[in-house]
């Protein structure tokens, strides 16, 4: 079964950061672009940034612009984003995705979520 496996979620102050990562398991992520999503506590589900398989097209959501960055490694088969300047409207859970279509709008894969808290 293809997995996804998300990690580096935790607690931490705001203007902290963290830095999570995406791991593929029973296949590559080189061939599919990538999203990181978030589900805050009664809302819904977001995109936050998405990376082609080439790693050539990036996108971020307004509210991470300048605060975050996505970067794959794919000789690690695993997807980053690295989250500073943390604030407490970023606590979610994040959930990193795998599809075929490059702007990140229909995914085929899910992982199960790391949580970030962000408090003081």
């Amino acid at each position: 079964q293809l997995q996804l496996v998300e990690s580096g979620g935790g607690l931490v102050q705001p203007g902290g950061s963290l830095r999570l990562s995406c791991a593929a398991s029973r296949f590559t992520l080189a061939y599919y672009a990538i999203g990181w999503f978030r589900q805050a506590p009664g809302k819904e589900r977001e995109g936050v940034s998405c990376i082609s398989s080439s790693g050539g097209s990036i996108n971020y959501a307004d509210s991470a612009k300048g605060r975050f960055t996505i970067s794959r490694d794919n000789a690690k088969n695993t997807v980053y984003l690295r989250m500073n300047s943390l604030k407490p409207e970023d606590t979610a859970v994040y959930y990193c995705a795998a599809g075929t279509d490059s702007s990140c709008d229909f995914m085929d894969y899910w992982g199960k979520g790391t949580l970030v808290t962000v408090s003081s």
